[in-house]
């Protein structure tokens, strides 16, 4: 916004705090070339003052600086809302009862800012997926979504991530820093996988759900935090409770709400539907012409069990979009082994101690689901803690 002067600095410097639209920059441009006037005008809100002519060129360039900042501005507001929308409830694709259900259930439990909310479903079912659309459909929406997963950071590190730690708490904190649950604060916290939570931190995730406070490790002052808590797992946690791997009180109050995803294996033609929807997604993505889907692979799509879920169907599509002849999507290239028996994992030691029999089990298990740890422990039944301590040769104890 443009205010002229006329010759009547002074007053119009005056004007200044009334002009409607305060959110606008504002200019003062006048003839006296005075830094007095320029250091008034900018004491009421002005962005700056231009004395004519002299400061033509400076006025010119400051305009169009300021237009490419107001088109970035909204270009960032626009991507924000695209995120938002990606990252909503509509983000969900699938039409089956079981799914439609548990969306229906989100959207009512996400206009409630502070309810702690469970989400269980198998691994590759899209529960960051769920919990990004309860915090964007909640009051919470313009605050931080901050993420954790609670199977991927070592012990050691998980608390000072999670409660942050102060100056000198341990060797290498140089510097105090905030944990994960004051960046949040006002918004929310996806505590992802958290059924490999370790016993020690559990108490102190308890007192923070229950009083809204953290300490920081090393720190002596509690600080208050306006959170919402999401947690999500693929772990049975009652079952857990009753193994002694998970704080039944924790267990409960987390357990307010619970929302689960059914496996895709459950939703009949989802499987078709979502096809059709990565094939598109992807193909755009990368720049490709965007095939039809023939006949044998919605085939060989209805057939397959996909133990990995969501996850799993889209890593086949891309790999299929990618590799497959411009303009289409070839059944050969769905999976290198689909279709055919499975792979030898070689022989499991016999005779052998337990121990070792159990270890190779475990290692040709994890082979077969290309490394991935958390699918290897829910093909086994176990948890992902007691597979890692099988793979690190420390015994199975349960």
């Amino acid at each position: 916004m443009l205010l002229l002067a006329g010759g009547a600095e002074s007053q119009a410097i005056d004007q200044l705090g009334a002009l409607p639209a305060p959110e606008l920059p504002r200019y003062l441009v006048g003839a006296a070339p005075d830094h007095r006037l320029a250091a008034a005008a900018m004491q009421r809100g002005a962005r700056d003052y231009f004395a004519l002519p002299d400061d033509l060129g400076l006025l010119r360039r400051s305009l169009e600086r300021e237009r490419r900042e107001s088109r970035g501005r909204i270009e960032a507001a626009k991507f924000a809302e695209d995120e938002r929308r990606l990252a909503g409830f509509d983000a969900i694709v699938g039409n089956s009862p079981a799914l439609r259900r548990t969306i229906e259930q989100g959207l009512r439990v996400a206009q409630h800012r502070d309810v702690t909310v469970l989400i269980g479903g198998e691994t590759g079912t899209g529960k960051e997926l769920l919990a990004r659309a309860l915090h964007y459909h909640s009051p919470r929406a313009a605050a931080p979504f901050v993420e954790i997963n609670c199977a991927a950071i070592p012990a050691n590190l998980l608390e000072s991530e999670l409660f942050g730690h102060e100056k000198g708490a341990f060797t290498g904190a140089a510097s105090a820093k905030p944990g994960l649950m004051e960046l949040a604060h006002g918004g929310t916290v996806f505590l992802d996988e958290i059924g490999h939570l370790p016993l020690e931190l559990q108490p102190k995730l308890l007192r923070a759900l229950e009083g809204r406070e953290i300490r920081r490790v090393g720190g002596q002052q509690s600080r208050k935090v306006d959170i919402r808590v999401i947690g999500a797992t693929h772990v049975d946690l009652k079952a857990a409770v009753g193994r002694g791997e998970f704080r039944e009180d924790l267990f409960y109050r987390l357990n307010v709400v619970t929302l689960v995803l059914p496996p895709l294996r459950e939703r009949g033609d989802d499987v078709e539907l979502l096809a059709r929807t990565f094939v598109n997604r992807l193909a755009r993505q990368y720049g490709l012409e965007v095939p039809e889907i023939p006949e044998d692979v919605l085939a060989e799509l209805r057939r397959h069990e996909w133990p990995g879920n969501v996850r799993e169907l889209r890593n086949a599509i891309e790999r299929a979009l990618v590799l497959s002849r411009p303009g289409t999507l070839e059944l050969a290239e769905l999976s290198p082994d689909r279709g055919t028996a499975p792979v030898s994992m070689g022989a499991l030691p016999f005779p052998a101690t337990l121990k070792a029999i159990t270890q190779a089990a475990a290692q040709a298990m994890l082979q077969l689901v290309s490394s991935n740890k958390s699918e290897a422990a829910r093909r086994l039944g176990i948890s992902r803690p007691r597979l890692q301590r099988i793979l690190d040769g420390q015994g199975d104890d349960e």
